[in-house]
């Protein structure tokens, strides 16, 4: 039997990726918190970027990541994501 692969959405160009491509940025309603999920299992309200700099500065702009996760995004929030997009890239 062969096993499926989960794919996900790229909340900045749109496209669909398997999941362990993809970062995941969580909002923890508990905490109040939003982080990127490194293993992607942790509780809460998800969304998928790809990892490349251009993704992230789409989503931005259009505010997708917001609207994901239903909740308003300080710019501090970005700075973690890209710093994790460095990392993936090396």
């Amino acid at each position: 039997m062969v096993k499926k692969i989960p794919v996900r959405r790229c909340v900045g160009c749109g496209e669909r990726r398997p999941k362990k491509e993809l970062i995941r940025v969580v909002y923890t309603k508990e905490t109040g918190a939003v982080s990127v999920d490194q293993k992607g299992k942790a509780p809460g309200r998800g969304a998928y970027l790809c990892p490349e700099e251009e993704c992230l500065s789409k989503a931005r702009k259009s505010n997708a990541l917001s609207r994901t996760l239903k909740i308003s995004i300080s710019d501090s929030i970005y700075e973690p994501i890209l710093e994790e997009i460095n990392l993936m890239k090396d």
